[in-house]
């Protein structure tokens, strides 16, 4: 019979990336902690992980086998500190992947209300527009925009699908003119995504919801909103932005949209998390969060 507490030590070893980790926090000698999930690796007949000098990393079977436990010992842990505080108060640690610029359109604020009303919740952010390996880097909660695609982990979305307008400075506008006509915008700069090709376009929704395909000069190309977004504040050139992205300048002027009958499909945004099991109460009460704070305010994702 497997030993339980030698499949808990497995799952904090993977969140730690490292037995000194993992030994440090559980307060237990580095080699005890090592030899158990060794004995656990015999026990099952297979490697858990791969061993070296500079990390460690999930074989095959350890990813399989820590998806499937991981939910089970969390809800364990959940269950003994529920036992030990009489109450079911999330506790613990919530590492959260998300876009570099989340906390553009997240208030900071949104976030001290939380550990506020959640004092033994401790938050780790990690920002980038790269895309994590949950497992890898120990990631409980990922936010993402796009399409979902089939990773295996469990996902759903949070925010459908919605519309981005062109937008440019009045300054920009001065200078180069307002366009009438989507003819008019091959003499017009933009600023958009980068592209692999370096090619720049945009594929736009017209008034009788036809898709129509633009080429454009792009003279500013960033992979984040915020920084186009602030190019075309800037006079740049033209840009696609989110609505919700864009509101605030347009109603402070600083934007004015540009052939507002044409429309771009955006992303929705979607959260990720590992197992598929019961998750810990921590991380429930941050997806709740972020859920409850969509209703009021639209939070715009990226194309990936």
């Amino acid at each position: 019979m497997l030993d339980l507490n030698d499949v808990a030590l497995f799952v904090q070893v993977v969140r730690c990336g490292s037995f000194a980790e993992a030994a440090r926090r559980l307060g237990m000698p580095s080699n005890t902690v090592s030899r158990r999930v060794q004995q656990l690796e015999a026990q099952l007949g297979a490697r858990l992980l791969q061993r070296s000098t500079r990390k460690l990393t999930l074989t095959q079977v350890g990813e399989g086998f820590y998806e499937r436990c991981v939910g089970a010992v969390d809800g364990l842990m959940d269950a003994g500190q529920a036992l030990m505080h009489g109450s079911d108060e999330p506790a613990g640690l919530v590492r959260i992947a998300a876009m570099a610029d989340f906390f553009d359109f997240f208030p900071m604020e949104w976030i001290a209300d939380f550990l506020a009303a959640h004092p033994r919740v401790q938050l780790d952010f990690v920002l980038s527009d790269a895309r994590v390996d949950l497992i890898a880097d120990r990631i409980d909660v990922a936010f993402r925009g796009g399409v979902l695609q089939d990773s295996g982990y469990v996902g759903r979305q949070l925010l459908g699908n919605a519309s981005d307008g062109m937008v440019a400075s009045p300054a920009y506008i001065a200078a180069w003119g307002m366009p009438t006509s989507l003819d008019d915008l091959a003499r017009h700069h933009s600023v958009n995504f980068p592209h692999p090709s370096g090619l720049s376009q945009w594929q736009l929704i017209g008034p009788d919801g036809h898709e129509v395909e633009v080429q454009i000069s792009s003279r500013f190309n960033a992979n984040t909103a915020q920084a186009l977004r602030k190019a075309a504040v800037a006079g740049l050139g033209i840009a696609v932005l989110p609505s919700a992205l864009s509101a605030m300048d347009l109603e402070t002027g600083q934007l004015v949209r540009v052939l507002p009958q044409y429309q771009r499909n955006g992303f929705g945004l979607n959260v990720l998390y590992p197992s598929r099991r019961q998750l810990p109460l921590a991380v429930s009460a941050f997806i709740g969060l972020v859920m409850e704070k969509l209703e009021l305010k639209a939070f715009p994702a990226r194309p990936r």
